[in-house]
């Protein structure tokens, strides 16, 4: 009980920490010579499966002779990935070589041999870290019968160092032996160390793939949907511009006419619901609340991305997750502002459980997936069950950190900018709303809105689904960053149309129609994962499977959620022009 509360300690400790701005891991990266230098464990489990890792000595590995270090520690970003580190046991010091010594002995009994075994079936890979560093090895391998598996036993470690940093890494696997039962297998480690002339700030350049992320079709995908946004902004401009113009020029000349003309005259289109476009919303409450959250990712996206592109933040452990967590829980008077703005100017009189709604929409959503998914990794002993530790924090953070800045952000949209200022009065009786073509029905713009900002940025999406569930490193947030422009102007251009045809026919359900169109990109992203987990990928079994899936039900509903906003952000704004613009009786 002690070592749980000691640890809940270290989290929310690690977790107030965040609020503090960002800074490097707690090491310095500077070492004296013959100084202790870690060897850690980190994780286990089969290549095709990245997500289905297990602790190292889950399988029968053996301990170095070496019990005691110096420090660890372990950030929420960290707890929140399952890495949890284990000291190897083995005695490397600084610049001091270490000739091939055996380190332990593994007693192989028949227990032992079927785990080593089932391992070297699956392809098991495991992963280390020296100064942050990672390494990667494999178990074993089976001959070509598959019949005799073989184990390496023989970590043959080099390291280069500049000056008194370490810079570079590098793992060779040897002395392959046979498992037979009831043997000792001896496993031996030694460390040679060499000058290197890599920079310091370049030392992880080696694990980047240049050739991948930067490959002219990479560029080509960019150029592209570059060229459909001009091309889509123009064409919205030109027919909307000369549209608006001849709908002007027609209510001009109406506004001319006697009341008998213009009553026996042929009303129709946008401006005949100027009576109704403003009327409130259906489920006021949710849909601000919607609007709220969407608007917080975009500022979380935003910002991420671009302290992702100042920081290089691939180079810390965990710290991409705790950046995120941090930048969320400080962004939370954003959700408040425009959430609870919205929902006042609605009419809206809950305003304190919209807020409630609001601040926990997002964080519910992805606990209650990692919860789901938890239970799961709980029964197959993976490394990527989050401590209850860490989930107390994280249920501080909300409480303690999101919901009084969220409570803070309603306070002042509602104050600053919650008067329902609309250009145009509101019947009080809701007009009629004509029949229409199929094609111009709500259900249909909805489910066409989402075609061309998933168009947009589907050449990314692989991108990112490579570098998450394969052995990537995203390192190109320019193009992210990029990426998001585009998808944003897409979505306000295609909800701007779609809204304009949409009032045209004298449908004034607008709001909803706006935020769903936009938000439906979600589901074609979501519909490519299938694809990309049925032909891109050699994942199996059930844990990576729930993995996969949920997790990828969270990126498209935040995605989606944020389109929404956005794309309901760009269509209010249009709608508020358009009416301001023609005078009312």
């Amino acid at each position: 009980m002690a070592t749980i509360s000691v640890k809940l300690l270290l989290l929310v400790l690690s977790a107030v920490d965040m609020l503090l701005p960002v800074r490097a891991d707690e090491h310095e990266h500077t070492y004296t010579d013959t100084e202790e230098v870690v060897l850690w464990m980190n994780t286990v489990g089969p290549y095709h499966n990245r997500q289905e890792t297990y602790k190292y000595f889950s399988l029968p590995f053996c301990v170095g002779t070496k019990k005691a270090i110096g420090h660890y520690h372990e950030t929420l970003g960290e707890a929140l990935q399952g890495v949890e580190l284990e000291f190897s046991g083995l005695d490397i010091k600084f610049k001091d070589e270490v000739l091939q010594t055996t380190y332990c002995e593994i007693e192989l009994d028949k227990g032992k041999r079927e785990a080593f075994v089932y391992a070297i079936k699956n392809h098991y890979w495991y992963q280390m870290y020296i100064d942050d560093l990672p390494i990667w090895g494999i178990v074993g391998e089976a001959d070509e019968n598959g019949e005799d598996h073989y184990l390496w036993t023989y970590k043959k470690l080099e390291i280069g160092y500049n000056g008194n940093r370490i810079v570079d890494v590098n793992l060779t696997s040897e002395g392959k032996v046979k498992l037979v039962p009831n043997t000792r297998i001896a496993m031996s480690y030694s460390v040679k160390w060499k000058k290197s002339d890599v920079k310091f700030e370049d030392r992880f350049d080696k694990y980047l793939d240049p050739s991948f992320f930067q490959h002219r079709i990479h560029w080509f995908s960019i150029f592209n949907s570059f060229m459909m946004v001009i091309f889509l902004v123009g064409l919205v401009s030109m027919i909307l511009m000369r549209t608006l113009r001849k709908d002007y020029a027609r209510y001009s000349k109406e506004e001319e006419m006697d009341d008998m003309d213009r009553d026996l005259g042929d009303e129709y289109g946008w401006k005949q619901v100027h009576g109704d476009v403003f009327r409130p919303s259906g489920h006021p409450l949710m849909f601000s609340s919607l609007i709220g959250s969407g608007c917080q990712i975009f500022s979380v996206s935003m910002i991420v991305i671009i302290v992702a592109m100042i920081e290089d933040l691939y180079t810390e452990r965990g710290s991409m997750l705790s950046t995120a967590i941090f930048v969320y829980a400080a962004t939370s008077p954003v959700n408040g502002y425009f959430g609870g703005s919205l929902y006042a100017k609605q009419g809206g009189r809950r305003w304190i459980k919209q807020m409630f709604i609001g601040a926990f929409l997002i964080p519910a959503m992805v606990c209650g997936t990692a919860f789901f998914i938890n239970f799961i990794a709980m029964y197959y002993h993976a490394s990527r069950a989050i401590p209850f530790g860490t989930m107390v924090a994280v249920c501080c953070i909300c409480c303690f950190v999101i919901l009084p800045l969220n409570l803070v952000g309603t306070i002042l949209g509602r104050n600053l900018s919650g008067q329902p200022n609309f250009p145009c009065r509101v019947n009080a009786v809701p007009r009629p709303i004509p029949e229409k073509k199929w094609f111009m029905e709500p259900s249909v713009i909805v489910c066409l809105g989402g075609i061309l900002p998933f168009g947009s940025i589907f050449i990314e999406m692989y991108f990112i689904f490579t570098s998450f569930w394969a052995y990537k490193i995203y390192y190109v947030y320019g193009f992210m960053m990029l990426v998001l422009v585009i998808l944003c102007i897409v979505t306000v251009c295609v909800t701007i149309v779609c809204t304009y045809f949409l009032l045209n026919a004298e449908d004034y359900r607008w709001q909803w129609t706006s935020f769903l169109s936009a938000a439906s990109t979600a589901v074609y992203v979501y519909m490519y994962s299938f694809y990309y987990y049925f032909f891109k990928t050699k994942m199996y079994g059930l844990f990576q499977t729930s993995f996969y899936f949920g997790y990828m039900a969270v990126f498209s509903t935040t995605l989606g959620i944020m389109c929404g906003a956005v794309g309901f952000m760009g269509t209010s704004a249009f709608v508020r022009k358009i009416y301001t613009n023609v005078k009312i009786d």
